[in-house]
């Protein structure tokens, strides 16, 4: 018989590092196995193929460890493309995009017949674990018009939850493409960051995490140095109504505070971009981006030096 006995290959510390992580994460795995997480899926993440494919293999990763994952996204660069494409003229009033009845037809198209089924595809790579869902299918995102002026772009009445619970409790990952529906059958565009915060609330997350192309939330946008690791819903709220906040971040933000005071536990705002990031902030001790809790002795918990495990009883006794 013989043995392998050269193990200079191997680098002196990987076993006690590779250890340390593994042994950080297991509080954190307990903590968030049989806990429903939703994520908001979007920027540079979902347009590369390779960040898409490492991120949907970090959510089968979170899957295999027992959380039940549901995934809100959107698809704006996906949709000016298919303008462009189509020569389609394009039309904003106050930051947003005007839809008019034709244009709800691209756009359905795209976030349905395109972007979901491309994530759900990158899942499923993994096994059969995802399910494309829009809003319109069960009546899951009821709307009404948000402005007239806006067209087809939807204010969100109500989320029913009954076909997404369904989907859980059959162990599936449901994708869902941020397209409402009205009473009569209509459909509407709704702004996915919106959304989001929407379906945590209604199916009673302990998280959201927003997926973005920035490292977090700032305190100054233009200076990298402001980045913050921690805020309370309260915090938020005066950031917020101080007018600081990036205009890209606003609608996070705004959906971020719905969240919470809905009795999300924790809301998350990472960079897609960064290697495993969603792993990192999950799973790890410090984190990679800005987390908002919901209650300023959470924010305690986490800030004190017996924060991480005093945090964890917390949420563990939820």
């Amino acid at each position: 018989m013989k043995y392998v006995t050269d193990t200079s290959h191997r680098a002196k510390d990987t076993d006690e590092r590779t250890g340390n992580v593994l042994f950080e994460a297991l509080p954190w795995i307990k903590n968030i196995t049989g806990k429903t997480v939703v994520i908001k899926y979007g920027g540079a993440a979902m347009v590369d193929e390779k960040l898409r494919a490492d991120v949907m293999s970090d959510i089968v990763l979170l899957k295999i460890l027992g959380v039940n994952v549901v995934i809100v996204h959107g698809g704006g660069k996906a949709i000016n493309r298919a303008f462009e494409a189509l020569n389609f003229p394009v039309e904003f009033k106050n930051g947003q995009r005007v839809t008019t009845p034709a244009a709800m037809d691209v756009v359905r198209q795209v976030l349905v017949g395109e972007v979901n089924q491309d994530l759900v595809a990158a899942i499923n790579r993994h096994g059969n674990l995802a399910v494309g869902v829009s809003g319109a299918d069960a009546g899951t995102i009821m709307c009404s018009t948000l402005d007239p002026e806006l067209g087809r772009v939807g204010k969100i009445e109500h989320v029913d939850t009954a076909y997404l619970e369904s989907l859980i409790k059959n162990e599936y990952i449901p994708v869902v493409a941020t397209v409402g529906v009205d009473e009569d059958g209509g459909y509407y565009n709704i702004n996915a960051d919106v959304a989001a915060g929407h379906v945590a609330a209604a199916i009673g997350a302990q998280k959201i995490v927003y997926l973005t192309d920035v490292d977090g939330v700032y305190e100054d946008f233009s200076n990298k140095d402001t980045l913050i690791s921690n805020m309370s819903l309260r915090e938020m709220e005066e950031m917020l109504a101080s007018g600081i906040v990036d205009k890209g971040m606003i609608p996070k933000l705004q959906s971020c505070c719905f969240a919470l005071r809905a009795g999300v536990f924790r809301s998350h705002v990472i960079n897609g971009k960064t290697p495993h990031s969603l792993l990192i902030e999950l799973l790890t001790d410090k984190g990679i981006g800005t987390t908002m809790h919901s209650t300023e002795e959470a924010l305690e918990y986490d800030a004190h030096p017996l924060g991480t495990f005093a945090s964890r009883l917390s949420v563990n006794n939820l």
